[in-house]
């Protein structure tokens, strides 16, 4: 459907049309036969038949408006004479489209085909093979939520950006909107007088034309659509360079971008970005690929995005000061450092298509956290790389699933290859591969690719043989390949086989009532005892022979760098369990993850994972010490236990963190512990975390009341940032449904990158009733933006509380809701919703509501992902609950 313009938008599109779209009359779509019967419509890759050459694209923007204009022209080639040409384009009202060949212009009839985007040009007669440029004039509705372009209101002001992956860039421009498509971009934004405008390359120039400024950017480096960037509005801007280094020899141009509200905390992002852009330049032994950079920020954009030069990022993860917690630092480091690797690994060397988007994303992820790790080794960033490829494992164990790199075929299947698999996954698989190979071999294989494909496209093969070269070992490749194409997690078995000997057999990790296919990979083993060393091999049998020199506990998983779970006689799970908190911390994160999985497949038993759980809270690695108790906490939360056995998990909890509650002391005033180790100040939050959330210390939940309204009546220093989450969550548990108006109110009404969403969660996810009927009845509030609204929904469906009725919910309006416009994934994440319920017959419900919706569609992966964590939950409650409540409720 296409909106009727404004009185204000249609007089842009008639002061800026350029001559040739003023002199003919639109043709109609639809004035023959349906244009898409006269050929079979591309599902996902369009053909060869024409190769994009350079674009020209033109765009008024106005965020106050409802609607953009544009005018875009692409010289290609056709490669044969065709009759008809497929392209790109969505969501848009094309006004005039011509094509200039064979010294004539040609006016198509146009016609979209599939409602993914592909559109279809027919001509009378054949359009001769050669150069050809396409002309297009059209104008098209701001998106909400984001992708494509779109605004938002902040602080009374309205501002614009885009987000174009993957797919969205055919709803600014139409193109050939796809990765392997890489060409120069000639941009020009129309703004309204004194706004800002960015793009990927640097403004040459602003004049005055038709009341609007005309901002011209320099053509860009070669690139493909999805990375294309137009932002517009009164952002306030910090400036600065980045210094030359031995790989660049002149400054680099640098700035941050922000909501004109944020302009006093954009100085951090400044100076951090310069010292990453730094170390990525080292990595590579090459300068940053642009002539200049932009970091930019948007208040609802959920993560960040590698526009070439013109980086996209959520508010909250660059809006800060040295202040911040240490939770905000890490996301600063890890995603910054992630976004700026992909300036190279991604944005100079792109896939040739979707389906080898790994080498973007898993690649930028393990580059994140190694980059953002050098830059503050204090804020143990190494740990958390560990920490997200075994949250990917518990993806990865199902049995409905995918592998790293497939085959993408439909445009419906882009968007479910960026999931915990491609990022978890492939980092913990590219970090494993490396330390195998060795650092050094394995940079200097990424180098040799970057070099070989520089401003170009390449794929899985290419990269793979960049890596033989550089590695001297044949057998990695091969190795590395199992990991990426298979599917699963694999299960290490450790049986004694005389002294000092371990027969180590593979297998594909299952749990309880799920049998996956045999599988079968080449597995970069490395295992220690507690009072040995290291020791390495490559096991691409079923079994073999590990020799493990020294005394004491045997750890399979040396370092924790392993993509693989491991399993232990009782025995020696015990001795492993006893020395946990002498463990470096990512072989503690190993332990926990393996342990818990070797509960869930129904060999571990309940009273290990209790020991565990309090052993693991002493160590020092902060995210070693949450990974049992976190275990433990979530069975709680999916309403696994009865009630003797919630009671004790509750005593445990109280048992850990009141203790290290009184070693580090606790002051919620702002900036208390600013300048403290950032491990002590994470242990530190998460025992105030467990603590006032169960209820556990009444004293200090009343002090972190009392600290929150105080700072809700005035007192910005009463709370630091860090105790929102908790302090505001217990004045919505305390003053019901009230209190949660109350507080939204004053979220709608902020601006604070960090308070505003924080107040929302502790609405949406308040676990009471009588707010989520309130939440669910609707809430109207122009000043609330669609995707807070469906974030106050997920909350609903997400608390145990109140999951029953938000699923109530759902079911009556799952389809208005999936289409409701949340931007970059939304729809294929919606499944996922209801994976907190623990039931056999729930998941027999939610296959029945949601499989007719999405066979085929985006989202039907993560269905049938999310089918099988609450059938397999269903069969473990079953199965084992009994004795976990047991074991909890013995706790003293």
């Amino acid at each position: 459907m296409y909106w009727k313009l404004t009185a204000a938008a249609a007089l842009a599109l008639s002061i800026n049309a350029p001559a040739w779209a003023e002199t003919a009359a639109p043709v109609a779509a639809a004035a023959s036969a349906a244009l898409k019967d006269l050929q079979p419509v591309p599902a996902g890759r369009l053909s060869d038949q024409v190769q994009p050459r350079a674009y020209r694209v033109d765009l008024t923007i106005d965020p106050s408006q409802e609607r953009f204009s544009g005018k875009a022209e692409i010289d290609a080639e056709l490669k044969r004479p065709a009759t008809t040409i497929d392209l790109h384009w969505r969501d848009m009202n094309l006004t005039r489209v011509e094509v200039l060949a064979g010294g004539k212009v040609l006016t198509p009839r146009w016609e979209l085909v599939d409602d993914s985007g592909v559109g279809r040009l027919a001509f009378a007669e054949p359009v001769p093979a050669g150069p050809l440029t396409f002309r297009f004039a059209y104008d098209a509705a701001f998106q909400t939520a984001p992708a494509g372009l779109f605004r938002v209101k902040v602080g009374g002001e309205w501002y614009a950006w885009t987000q174009l992956q993957s797919i969205d860039g055919r709803g600014v421009f139409p193109s050939f909107d796809e990765p392997g498509f890489k060409t120069p971009f000639t941009v020009t934004l129309r703004t309204p007088p004194g706004l800002v405008a960015v793009s990927n390359a640097p403004q040459t120039g602003v004049k005055r034309e038709g009341g609007l400024d005309v901002h011209t950017f320099a053509p860009t480096l070669p690139l493909p659509t999805y990375l294309v960037a137009a932002m517009v509005g009164p952002f306030a801007v910090v400036e600065g360079t980045v210094p030359p280094t031995p790989q660049r020899k002149d400054p680099l141009p640098l700035r941050i971008i922000s909501p004109r509200p944020n302009g006093d905390k954009l100085t951090f992002a400044l100076e951090g970005s310069k010292e990453i852009v730094r170390l990525l330049e080292a990595y590579f032994n090459d300068a940053f690929p642009y002539p200049k950079l932009d970091q930019i920020t948007t208040p609802i954009l959920p993560g960040a995005m590698e526009n070439a030069g013109a980086d996209l990022y959520n508010d909250a993860i660059i809006v800060m000061d040295e202040q911040a917690t240490t939770g905000q630092k890490r996301t600063f480091g890890m995603v910054v450092a992630h976004e700026l690797g992909h300036q190279w690994f991604g944005d100079l060397v792109t896939p040739a298509w979707w389906d080898d988007i790994w080498l973007n994303e898993s690649f930028a992820n393990w580059m994140g956290f190694r980059i953002g790790h050098e830059w503050r080794p204090g804020l143990n960033l190494a740990a958390g790389a560990l920490e997200e490829g075994f949250d990917a494992m518990r993806t990865d164990a199902l049995v409905a699933g995918r592998p790293i790199r497939q085959p993408i075929d439909t445009n419906s299947q882009i968007d479910e290859a960026f999931d915990s698999i491609t990022y978890g996954k492939g980092g913990h698989v590219v970090a494993m591969i490396a330390g195998y190979m060795g650092d050094d071999k394995f940079r200097d294989g990424v180098r040799r690719y970057m070099a070989a494909h520089r401003y170009g496209n390449a794929t899985s093969t290419d990269f793979f043989r960049a890596m033989a070269e550089a590695s001297g070992d044949p057998r990695v490749i091969p190795a590395m390949q199992s990991f990426i194409d298979q599917q699963g997690v694999p299960l290490i078995t450790f049986a004694p086989a005389g002294k000092g000997k371990w027969t180590v057999s593979q297998s594909r990790y299952a749990r309880l009532g799920t049998t996956p296919p045999a599988t079968r990979w080449g597995v970069p083993l490395c295992a220690r005892t507690s009072g040995g060393t290291r020791q390495c091999q490559l096991l691409t049998d079923v079994s073999a022979t590990l020799t493990l020199p020294g005394k004491g506990a045997v750890m399979p998983n040396a370092g924790g760098t392993g993509y693989y779970r491991f399993e232990l006689p009782a025995r020696d799970w015990d001795r492993l369990i006893a020395v946990s908190t002498r463990l470096p911390g990512g072989e503690a994160q190993a332990l926990a993850d393996s342990l818990g999985a070797s509960f869930q497949a129904g060999r571990a038993s309940a009273g290990q994972l209790v020991k565990a759980a309090r052993q693991l809270a002493a160590h020092q690695d902060s995210y070693a010490s949450e990974a049992g108790i976190e275990a433990l906490g979530s069975y709680a939360e999916a309403g696994f236990l009865d009630a003797a056995g919630q009671a004790g998990f509750q005593r445990l909890a109280n048992r850990i963190f009141e203790p290290r509650i009184k070693a580090l002391g606790f002051d919620p005033r702002a900036g208390a512990y600013a300048g403290q180790d950032p491990e002590l100040t994470q242990q530190r939050q998460q025992a105030v975390g467990f603590l006032v959330h169960r209820g556990g210390d009444p004293m200090l939940r009343e002090r972190l009341l009392t600290a929150t309204r105080a700072y809700l009546a005035g007192d910005k220093a009463a709370l630091d940032p860090a105790w929102f989450g908790p302090g505001l969550a217990a004045m919505v548990e305390e003053g019901g449904l009230a209190t949660a108006k109350d507080l939204l109110g004053r979220a709608l009404e902020s601006t604070d990158p960090v308070f505003r969403p924080r107040a929302l969660g502790a609405v949406g996810t308040s676990g009471q009733a009588e707010i989520a009927s309130w939440i669910l009845a609707g809430i109207k509030d122009e000043r609330l933006r669609i995707s807070e609204w469906q974030g106050l929904i997920r909350g609903v469906v997400a608390a145990g509380g109140t999951r029953d009725m938000g699923f109530d919910w759902l079911k009556a309006n799952y389809d208005s809701f999936a289409q409701s416009g949340g931007g970059i994934f939304f729809a294929s994440r919606v499944p996922g919703m209801v994976a907190g319920f623990c039931s056999v017959a729930r998941a027999d419900e939610i296959a029945a509501l949601l499989r007719p919706r999405l066979a085929g569609k985006s989202g039907s992966l993560a269905l049938e992902r999310t089918i099988e964590r609450v059938r397999s939950c269903g069969v473990l409650k079953d199965a084992r609950a009994g004795a976990l409540s047991a074991a909890l409720a013995k706790v003293k």
